[in-house]
């Protein structure tokens, strides 16, 4: 193993600031969903969902101030697909005739519109999205929880549990905080986040476990900054390009997927921050030990040679 040099970043000598951070992002988060609570868009709330198309692209802004003027209540308006073609979300009971209702309206304001479709969501779906999506979202961290336990060693799959849980309630606190929309796709967002953030913290991860089995040293704050110095070129690349597709996405994509790139957006940039200062900080408190691993390995060695 290197020696540690001036030019490696001391991460374990400033853990102490990224914790206090990290814990005030997580308050912050944690009062935004359970006070301010989230804005749960149609897929979970049940409502009415309309369909137009224009002969040219509409300003969004005056259709939905249009519908709310006309009595319509939590009007969300967006493109779907082409600049022409607009969605239209309301949370209300269905009315067989609201489709032609609306039309009607925005026809009178003087513009070529058309109803492609009116469809009802309901609130029962809704509830059953909202309670698979929440357990899909437990089983998926219990099974990375397993994978680490068994792939390196308890005290790891402690510290990765507690990173991602860090970086999804985060996500979900800041979409609760600026009340932002959340439906399925920011849903599908956040279970990507979880790939995401794991993928980066075992490749630290295996650099620690590596650096310990080989270090001569039992400074394991050293041996920590020496793993995340050798691996932050390769997550700064990642998370970069990672970024620079999702900015993209956010400003080039419509507003079908905004709200899946902005929760991509936050949700790489936190994982980053999490995988270089959080998950290898964690270990220190959990007490891994040199012993944790080199018995494990020798263990190993010695059943393989046993006839």
């Amino acid at each position: 193993m290197k020696p540690i040099t001036d030019r490696q970043i001391d991460f374990m000598g400033r853990r102490k600031l990224a914790f206090i951070v990290s814990a005030a992002a997580l308050l912050i988060s944690i009062i935004a969903i359970f006070f301010l609570q989230l804005n749960l868009g149609l897929d979970f709330t049940g409502g009415t969902l309309i369909e137009v198309r224009y002969a040219d692209a509409p300003s969004l802004d005056a259709i939905r101030q249009l519908l709310e003027e006309q009595g319509f209540r939590d009007v969300a308006v967006q493109t779907f697909g082409a600049s022409t073609e607009v969605l239209i979300r309301l949370q209300q009971a269905f009315d067989p005739d609201v489709g032609d209702q609306v039309v009607s309206l925005l026809r009178d304001s003087g513009t070529d519109v058309d109803l492609v479709r009116a469809e009802f969501v309901g609130a029962q779906v809704g509830d059953q999205l909202r309670d698979q999506s929440g357990m899909g979202m437990l089983v998926a961290l219990g099974v990375v929880m397993l994978y680490v336990a068994f792939r390196f060693q308890y005290k790891f799959a402690v510290g990765a549990l507690m990173a991602l849980l860090h970086d999804v309630t985060i996500v979900i606190g800041l979409f609760a905080l600026f009340n932002i929309e959340f439906d399925l796709t920011v849903l599908a967002a956040i279970l990507a986040v979880i790939g995401y953030s794991l993928n980066d913290t075992i490749v630290v991860y295996d650099r620690i476990r590596e650096a310990i089995r080989t270090s001569q040293i039992d400074d394991m704050p050293a041996i920590f900054n020496e793993a995340i110095n050798a691996t932050l070129s390769r997550t700064l690349a990642t998370s970069g390009t990672t970024l620079l597709v999702l900015l993209a996405l956010l400003l080039l994509g419509g507003d079908m997927i905004e709200n899946f790139a902005l929760a991509l957006l936050i949700g790489v940039v936190i994982g980053t921050f999490s995988s270089i200062y959080i998950s290898g900080a964690l270990l220190l408190p959990l007490r891994l030990k040199r012993e944790d691993l080199i018995t494990a390995r020798k263990e190993d060695e010695e059943e393989e040679e046993l006839p």
